[in-house]
């Protein structure tokens, strides 16, 4: 069995969105990297240059509220005991669970995908209507792992050595090493994501170091957009 999940995207859909970056100019980006790397950091960065953001962590708590489609199905695999409280998924309670199992891994995607695609690609036109020739950025984690990178015209990674994502996740989850080694081996190794990347951002240093980067990044991108 295929354990693999991708990003669901038709040939029709392919094209319509190439047509509504050609039709509105716009130079679609791809941010990714690994987890803990840093990619919120250098996407706010980005943002605050100019560039449109759509961020598929958002996308994907949204497409999991109560009421929507991803909720039902998520439920109905899971069982109720991922659920808060409040009603609504514990999404660390599901995040240990498909991290060490790659077919419900694939399982959840496969919820949540089909929605993130139908609310991504209102995003792209909605943006691009509204600041036409501009710099659009999407902000996706598996961008590499479920083969999204056909859809950009250009991906920049944020990279970040595996040993320091370990420190980083642990201090921002609160987990244990173990846990967090687990976590990152459920991702392609950062380092094999390099040579999918046009531009790579290296965020192992201090935050004047990233913002220097991501200054003389933008100066490029504009370049491209001429």
């Amino acid at each position: 069995m295929n354990t693999q999940p991708t990003f669901p995207i038709s040939p029709d859909d392919r094209m319509k969105l190439e047509a509504l970056c050609t039709q509105y100019n716009i130079l679609l980006l791809g941010v990714t990297g690994g987890i803990a790397s840093g990619k919120s950091t250098v996407a706010d960065m980005l943002q605050g240059k100019g560039a449109m953001l759509i961020d598929f962590d958002v996308l994907a708590r949204e497409v999991v509220e109560p009421g929507e489609k991803a909720f039902h199905g998520i439920l109905e695999y899971f069982g109720n005991t991922i659920l808060q409280e409040d009603g609504r998924l514990d999404r660390k309670k599901i995040s240990s669970i498909v991290f060490e199992d790659a077919e419900k891994r694939k399982a959840l995607m496969d919820f949540i995908y089909p929605n993130i695609a139908e609310i991504f690609f209102k995003q792209v036109e909605d943006l691009a209507k509204k600041s036409p020739g501009g710099i659009m950025q999407a902000v996706v984690p598996l961008l590499i792992e479920v083969s999204m990178q056909d859809l950009f015209h250009k991906i920049v990674l944020v990279y970040l050595p595996r040993a320091k994502q370990i420190e980083r996740l642990m201090a921002r989850d609160t987990i244990d090493r173990k846990k967090a080694e687990a976590i990152l081996n459920a991702q392609m190794p950062i380092n094999e994501k390099r040579k999918y990347a046009d531009f790579t951002i290296d965020n192992d240093g201090d935050l004047d170091s990233t913002k220097n980067q991501v200054e003389a990044f933008w100066e490029e991108l504009r370049e491209l957009k001429k």
